[in-house]
């Protein structure tokens, strides 16, 4: 579907979202009253329907541009470590790290259903994938499910998302809960140790370790057999020592670099949060989701899931079909556009003011 396809209407109306983009707090509360923005985005997410076809073979050379470097890379770090070539051991870490984050991302469209047309297809590559990512797939699908029905939505914080608190939540808790919180949204936990406890130990428990149904537990349960056969068979081969120094820094690497991408598609500025009636699922997708512009190398690494408005949007589109929708769309280019440079300064944003309708820092909390 070219430009040329999308009603004038809905062009004209995003054209205006460009210099509004900032103050779009105050517009979603708006658009309960007039139905006007909640049918800019409504209308949008038809347009990109057109996007959503998967094409099987493109599909089969994603996977395997991505599958067989990631294996030569790996024999290259066991060699490294046999040889004792540390220097290059250390290089081959990065690519094979950005090569592992593109297969969850692989998994990641599988779980939405839009990387093959088949569902079992897609369901059995994830479950086949969710074992090299350490992702239990079918529980990881369901939480992710959750996150994309209520992106952006107060009331419904919790699963598949970083946690956040509103200003007046952080105020009204105790010293402790404070302190907690704070201990919580430091870069060295959300990027270091959180991605190691997530996948090295959380992923082999089922999302509510409490429940006893076996259902809940199979997911996971066989995501772990099959990773101790994967593992148990890697060490015999290559054996322990070799297997660590090559698999575990990717691994750590790997997690580090996707729950940053997770967390700055969420965590900006002018992102949107609301809590019902005001909230709007579409209005949220399009508007709560950052369009994360990396450099190209950088956007092939990550599958494209910097077009992370567009992909909250119409979520059935594959990721090589995104890029493609910018090109066709250029207004959605602009829209919570964030650079890799801006993208540092996400970090500090910490609280959501109801108020302001934005994220701010613990230190613009403190000067107020």
């Amino acid at each position: 579907m070219r430009r040329a396809d999308a009603p004038r209407s809905i062009l004209a109306e995003l054209s205006k979202r460009q210099e509004i983009n900032q103050q779009f707090g105050d517009s979603m509360l708006q658009s309960t009253s007039s139905g006007a923005e909640a049918l800019s985005a409504l209308e949008w997410s038809k347009v990109l329907a057109g996007y959503r076809i998967p094409r099987l073979r493109r599909s089969l050379l994603e996977i395997a541009v991505t599958v067989f470097p990631f294996l030569v890379l790996w024999l290259l770090g066991w060699v490294s470590v046999q040889q004792g070539w540390w220097p290059l051991l250390v290089l081959i870490w990065f690519p094979a790290a950005g090569l592992l984050v593109r297969l969850f991302l692989i998994q990641h469209d599988c779980g939405h259903g839009s990387f093959f047309r088949n569902k079992a297809v897609n369901d059995w590559v994830g479950r086949a994938l969710g074992v090299v990512t350490l992702t239990p797939y079918d529980s990881w699908r369901h939480a992710h499910a959750i996150h994309h029905a209520g992106s952006g939505h107060l009331d419904h914080r919790g699963i598949g998302d970083i946690s956040t608190l509103t200003v007046d939540e952080y105020q009204s808790r105790p010293f402790l809960g404070r302190l907690l919180y704070r201990l919580y949204r430091h870069p060295l936990t959300l990027f270091v140790v959180g991605p190691a406890y997530q996948f090295l130990l959380r992923h082999r428990l089922p999302a509510s370790s409490l429940r006893l149904e076996w259902s809940n537990w199979r997911g996971p349960l066989i995501t772990n057999i099959a990773l101790i056969a994967l593992v148990g068979g890697a060490i015999w081969l290559a054996g322990l020592g070799p297997f660590l120094w090559v698999q575990l820094p990717i691994t750590l690497i790997a997690a580090s670099i996707g729950v940053w991408l997770f967390y700055v598609q969420h965590q900006f500025e002018e992102t949107v949060w609301a809590r019902s009636p005001q909230w709007n699922r579409h209005e949220a997708a399009l508007h709560g989701s950052s369009h994360y512009d990396l450099p190209r190398i950088l956007r092939w690494f990550s599958a494209n899931i910097g077009v992370h408005h567009v992909h909250h949007l119409c979520s059935g589109i594959p990721y090589y079909n995104l890029q493609r929708v910018l090109r066709d769309h250029p207004v959605l280019r602009d829209v919570s556009r964030l650079t890799l440079l801006e993208s540092a300064g996400c970090v500090r944003l910490v609280l959501w003011d109801e108020a302001a309708h934005r994220l701010v820092s613990f230190k613009e909390l403190r000067v107020r």
